[in-house]
C-alpha cells in the first residue's frame, strides 16, 4: 500500500501564488485588496489545519479499500469557511443544475482516469482515497487548494478570476500535489518546493490533454487558462512552453516565471520562490514532450511518473537531482534511444546539468 514518507510536515499549496495576492492586497481599489486580504486570510487558517489532516487522509485510504473506479463526494459550502460543507453530489448520481458542482465531479473524474488508465494508479495515494471536493468556499475567494484531504474551489471574484472549477489542469494541479504528498513529499521550499510545484503543473497539463485527447504538438501549454477574469491582460497563470508570458497586467503585474538558470529568481517569500523557479522545470518538460511528439503523457508523463513514484527521490532534492533520476529513468524504461537524448536535451537547453 502506497503512504506518505514519514518526517516531513505535510504542505498547503494553492494555484494562485502568495505572491499574486500580496500584490492585490496593495491594490489602490479597496474592493481588490480587501478580497485578496480575506483570501490570504483564510489561505492561513488553511495552512494551519493541513498539519493534522493529511495523516488522517492517510488513515481514511487504508479503510475504503483498492477500486478501478473512483469514489467521487462533492460538497457545498455555500459561501461559507466550514469544510466539508453540505454533500450535493456522490458517485454515480446524475448532473446536478448547478455548473460548479459538475464541472468539479468531472475533473476529479479526468485526475482519477489519467492516473490509473495511463499509470496504473489507485486514486491519489494508489490505495483508493475517496476525491472528496468542496465548491462554493467562502465569499469571493480566489483561490483552489488541497488540503491533504480534500479539494477545495472558490468562486473567484468575477472581476480578477473566476470560478475555480472552469480549467481542468487546476483541478489536475492541485490533487498532483496530493500524489506527491504520498510518493516523493518533495519538501516545500527552493528548488524541491518548485519541483513540487513544476510537478504539479506537469500532470495538470497532461490530464488537460489526455481528457481533450490533444497531441503534445496541439495543446496550449498553459496551467489556468479561462481562469483570468474580463479586466485581466493575460492568458492564464503559467505557461510552460514561455514562462514569464503568462499574463502581464497593470494590476496582477507580470507573470515572474523564468525559463532557465541563467534566470533562477533567489527570494525569500514565496517558500524561496517554489512558484516562480518551476517554470525552469516546466519548460523542460515541455521541451522533451514536445520533441518527442504524440500523446505526452505516454513517453515523458511516463519518465516523470516514474521518477516521482521511484522511492528514489530524496524529499529535499534539487534540480540537478531530478533532472539526473529522468535520465536514469528514461534509460531503464526506454533504453539508450530517442527517450534518453530527448531528456538530456531539455534540461541541457535550460541550463541543469543531468551529469
Amino acid at each position: 500500500m502506497a503512504s506518505q514518507r514519514p518526517g516531513h510536515e505535510p504542505v498547503f499549496c494553492t494555484v494562485i501564488p502568495p505572491h499574486v495576492l500580496d500584490k492585490l492586497a496593495e491594490a489602490a481599489d479597496s474592493v481588490i485588496s480587501a478580497a485578496a486580504r480575506r483570501t490570504l486570510e483564510l489561505d492561513a487558517a488553511q495552512r494551519t489545519r493541513r498539519r493534522i489532516t493529511a495523516v488522517r487522509g492517510a488513515v481514511l485510504s487504508a479503510v475504503t479499500g483498492v477500486s478501478d473506479t473512483p469514489d467521487r463526494r462533492i460538497h457545498d459550502a455555500r459561501h461559507r469557511e466550514v469544510l466539508p460543507g453540505r454533500k450535493v453530489r456522490d458517485e454515480g448520481d446524475e448532473p446536478t443544475g448547478d455548473a460548479t458542482v459538475n464541472r468539479a465531479y468531472s475533473g476529479l473524474g479526468a485526475t482519477f482516469d489519467l492516473y490509473l488508465k495511463e499509470y496504473g494508479r489507485r486514486s491519489i495515494d494508489d490505495s483508493g482515497l475517496p476525491l472528496i471536493a468542496t465548491v462554493h468556499y467562502g465569499e469571493n475567494y480566489a483561490n483552489a487548494f488541497w488540503n491533504g484531504e480534500q479539494m477545495v474551489f472558490g468562486d473567484g471574484d468575477g472581476d480578477l478570476f473566476l470560478d475555480f472549477t472552469l480549467p481542468v489542469d487546476v483541478i489536475g494541479h492541485e490533487l498532483t500535489h496530493g500524489v506527491v504528498q504520498y510518493t516523493a513529499n518533495l519538501e516545500y521550499y527552493g528548488q524541491s518546493g518548485a519541483l513540487n510545484e513544476s510537478v504539479s503543473d506537469v500532470f495538470g497539463s497532461l490530464i488537460k490533454q489526455y481528457a481533450l485527447g490533444q497531441r503534445a504538438e496541439d495543446a496550449d501549454w498553459l496551467i489556468g487558462a479561462g481562469l483570468l477574469g474580463p479586466s485581466v491582460t493575460g492568458t492564464a497563470l503559467r505557461s510552460m512552453k514561455a514562462p514569464g508570458t503568462a499574463y502581464d497586467d497593470d494590476v496582477l503585474g507580470k507573470d515572474p516565471q523564468p525559463a532557465t538558470m541563467d534566470d533562477y529568481v533567489r527570494t525569500s517569500r514565496d517558500n524561496g520562490g517554489v512558484h516562480i523557479n518551476s517554470g525552469i522545470p516546466n519548460h523542460a518538460f515541455y521541451l522533451l514532450a514536445t520533441d518527442l511528439g504524440g500523446n505526452a503523457w505516454e513517453r515523458a508523463g511516463r519518465i516523470w511518473y516514474d521518477t516521482l513514484t521511484s522511492g528514489e527521490l530524496a524529499s529535499d532534492a534539487d534540480f540537478a537531482d531530478f533532472a539526473r533520476l529522468t535520465l536514469a529513468t528514461a534509460r531503464s524504461v526506454f533504453g539508450d534511444g530517442d527517450e534518453l537524448e530527448a531528456v538530456r536535451k531539455a534540461w541541457s537547453s535550460v541550463g541543469v546539468p543531468t551529469g
